[in-house]
Parts: structure tokens; sequence; C-alpha cells
């Protein structure tokens, strides 16, 4: 009889494994298998910021991941359900235990906020290359269905209290936001090379423009379109510029300014972009009035919040600041969506939107 129970005995061995197996495939997330990832991280690579890098705990954090951790909580939030639902085999540290949601946001966040290598981040966390690769990505495909809501175009009070401070600011009024574009440099195969995607500077780059408030957070973005093109036919090529044709964006009240005239809704942009109804350039000359000269003056300064926007946006998010391997289009845009988590005279612009009409009637 001890043959029997011993084939007794493989049998409930073998629906044991089957039922582990099972176990490890279901979409609940194990936070009692893994130890605290916070805890042994920070004692892990405290000493990365160096003796003149931030001792408390909070700033720390910060430094990490260039976020508060109530911001990080909510981002855990957002993503949860989908990190939780489908996480794929490989997506193990090296103690052979799932990874929490907690663990996989942080991944993402210091490979995007440091640009470190996958190699050098996936030894900061004790996980492989692979895994760093799938979870950054998961996490901003995740991120980008889920925190939509914080990158749209502002309600119609949000707006007129973007108005009221462009006009606070810089005696603008009417003024909706600022518009400019950066580059992200990318390497493309040997294959997909095109003059196309070669920019001013003769790197290989893909376009990313964006519409700010006067607080610097993006209202609008525009990415993947090859870095040879220029910043007018970039803003063609955009969603806005459509909406904008038809009277969808930036069809709010007129202003009324001093002597009767009105002005439109408008945005501010550099002297690559066309002068249109809804988008004030500065004045190109050699040879400008004072009056000229200080709308210049007020319109750069209001113009300038894009460009700081888009540079904090870099410092934050250093990865944009490397050279990405084909970034995906789909993908750049879940990134600054990170960021908003954490997002002089009447007479001078009187005088410039009159003249403005006119060069476009003649045109």
């Amino acid at each position: 009889m001890a043959p029997t129970k011993k084939s007794k005995k493989r049998k409930r061995d073998s629906k044991k494994l089957k039922k582990c197996k099972n176990l490890s495939v279901v979409p609940m997330e194990p936070r009692a298998a893994e130890p605290d990832w916070w805890e042994i991280f920070w004692h892990k690579n405290c000493s990365i910021s160096g003796s003149s890098g931030p001792n408390d705990e909070a700033e720390v954090f910060k430094y990490f991941f260039r976020t508060s951790k109530r911001t990080f909580d909510y981002i855990c939030s957002l993503v949860r359900e989908d990190l939780v639902s489908r996480p794929p085999s490989g997506l193990i540290n090296i103690e052979g235990r799932l990874l929490s949601v907690e663990k996989q946001v942080a991944i993402a966040m210091r490979r995007l906020a440091s640009g470190e290598s996958q190699v050098s981040v996936g030894a900061a966390f004790g996980v492989g290359q692979s895994t760093v690769s799938q979870v950054t990505w998961r996490f901003v495909e995740a991120l980008e269905q889920r925190a939509k809501h914080h990158l749209r175009w502002p309600s119609s009070s949000r707006l007129e209290e973007i108005k009221s401070q462009f006009e606070a600011s810089f005696g603008l009024p009417n003024c909706c936001g600022a518009i400019d574009a950066t580059h992200i440099i990318m390497t493309l195969p040997a294959v997909q090379t095109s003059d196309d995607w070669c920019d001013t500077k003769k790197n290989y780059s893909m376009f990313l423009q964006g519409i700010v408030d006067h607080q610097m957070r993006f209202l609008d973005i525009v990415t993947g379109w090859p870095g040879g093109m220029t910043t007018s036919r970039l803003l063609k090529c955009s969603k806005f510029f459509k909406l904008c044709n038809v009277g969808e964006r930036l069809n709010g009240n007129a202003s009324k300014l001093s002597g009767g005239s009105e002005i439109r809704e408008y945005l501010v942009g550099g002297v690559g972009y066309p002068l249109l109804p809804w988008l004030i350039t500065p004045y190109e000359s050699d040879d400008l009035s004072p009056l000229k000269l200080n709308f210049n003056t007020v319109h750069g300064a209001a113009k300038s919040l894009a460009v700081r926007a888009f540079s904090q946006l870099k410092g934050s998010w250093r990865i944009l600041n490397k050279v990405m391997w084909r970034p995906d289009k789909r993908k750049l845009p879940s990134i600054i969506l990170i960021d908003p988590l954490g997002n002089t005279s009447r007479e001078n612009l009187a005088n410039h939107w009159h003249q403005n009409k006119e060069k476009i009637c003649s045109s």
C-alpha cells in the first residue's frame, strides 16, 4: 500500500503547485509580501544625494522623485487598477516577490526624473533592466488614460482667471496663454533616418509644442512631429489650430479697450509663429519706435512663461534632456501630465492689434 500513498502525495503536491501558479496571476497586489520599498531604497541610496543634499525625509523623497509623497500617493491611486490588473510575469525583484504598485511607480518616476540608464535605476531598486523598461512604459500608458483631466483646455471661469492674471502681470488684456515649442533629441535607426527629423542644430529630434497659463501649467500639447518642421507648420498641423479656425477655441467675449476698440481672446508666441487674429507675435525690425519696443518687452515677458515651463519640465523630468531612442509620440504627453500633478500698457497692445489686423487683411 506504500506506493499508493506516495502517488496520492504526489497528486496533492501537484494540486498545490497548480494552485500556487494560479495565484501568481491573480490581479491582487501582494502588499504584505514585500518589505517597505521606500525604507530600503532610502537607506541604500541616501549617499547619492551627497553631503550637500537634503536630510529631511520629505525633501529626500522629493529629491529622488521630483514630487511630494502626497502627490506620489495620488499618482499611485490613479494608476493602481491598471498596474495591478495585468502584472507581467517579469515584474519581480531580486527576492522573487511581485512588485507593489508603489514600487512600480517609484521605479518609473525615478527613471523619468533622473534620466539615468535602465541598468542604474534597476540597481537602485534591486530589479533588472527589462523590468525597469516594462514598468516605466506601463506606468506612462496608465497615466495617459487616468490623468487626462489634468491636461485639458480650461473652463470659461478658469479662463477668465487666466486672462485676469495675464492682464495684471503684463498689461495684456484678454490674453489666454503663451505658446512655444522645444525639441526632444532622439536616435533613429539608420533605415529610418530622414531630413524631416533633422532640426536646425543637426540633431534628430521630435517637436514638443505647449500652451501654458500664467502659472506655467500646460493647457495643451502637441508632440510626435519631426524636428525638421518649422514652428509655423507645427502649429498648423495641430488640433488646436483647427479648433481655433472653426471657432471652438479662443472664442470668448472680446475685451473693450480704451478708446472704444476691442480685442478678442489670443495667445502670445515667438517670431517663429505666424501672426494670426488669435496669435500675437512681436514686432520684427531694426528700427522700432519706443512704443513698439515697449510692447515687445511686455510681449517677451509673457511669452517667456512658455519657455520657462519647458525648462522646468526638462529640469524635473531629465529623461527629456537625454537622447531618447525613437520616443513614442503617444507616450511623451503622459510624461508631461506628471508635472501638473505636482502643472504694459493697453495702448501698446491696442496699437499693435490694429496694425496687425491691417497686415492680415492686406496679406
